[in-house]
């Protein structure tokens, strides 16, 4: 089983915020698969649970916010006995350009508060990611700039983004073909 997690801030005032890349670019994965999220308070979390290529995949999107995203994941995760092996995380990335991607296998929260939070929860830096650029970052502060509404002409430039099967391709061929293909 994977757990796929995309990143983001629950209230629909951040709905079209840059933090909230990851949370789009699982809705777009789980509607093209025609399935929908429903809400697990227990689990802190909205869910989607279905078969993707032979395999029982859980999307989620924490109900926290994005500082607290590890509690959910680890709730998810204790729930349906999933190793941090299996976990790939999506998220935005202030440091690479808008329109470009980067998957990584583990590493540092590179100053995301999401994953940090992660990182806290899980005990271990050793889950795969992929990073959706959200910069350049203009002169101003980081958290501003983050929770900035995408521009009308952003929205655009990212549609082709999120239509890509990046997590497709992922869940079919593993992170280093990912890689190859997308980065």
């Amino acid at each position: 089983m994977k757990l796929i997690v995309g990143l983001g801030n629950f209230e629909d005032k951040y709905l079209f915020t840059r933090h909230n890349v990851g949370f789009m670019a699982v809705d777009f994965f789980v509607a093209q698969a025609n399935q929908s999220f429903k809400i697990d308070k227990k689990l802190k979390s909205s869910i989607a649970k279905f078969r993707f290529n032979n395999e029982d995949i859980v999307v989620i999107k924490p109900l926290t916010f994005m500082n607290l995203s590890g509690e959910a994941v680890s709730a998810v995760m204790n729930f349906y006995k999933i190793e941090a092996k299996d976990v790939f995380v999506i998220y935005d990335d202030i440091s690479i350009d808008l329109g470009l991607v980067r998957f990584r296998a583990s590493g540092s929260d590179g100053g995301h508060n999401g994953i940090k939070s992660i990182i806290k929860h899980l005990g271990s830096k050793t889950f795969d990611r992929l990073k959706i650029g959200i910069g350049p970052q203009p002169n101003i502060p980081s958290e501003a700039y983050v929770l900035q509404n995408f521009t009308k002409d952003e929205l655009e430039a990212l549609k082709p983004i999120l239509k890509k099967p990046m997590i497709e391709d992922y869940l079919r061929e593993g992170i280093e073909k990912a890689q190859n293909l997308h980065n």
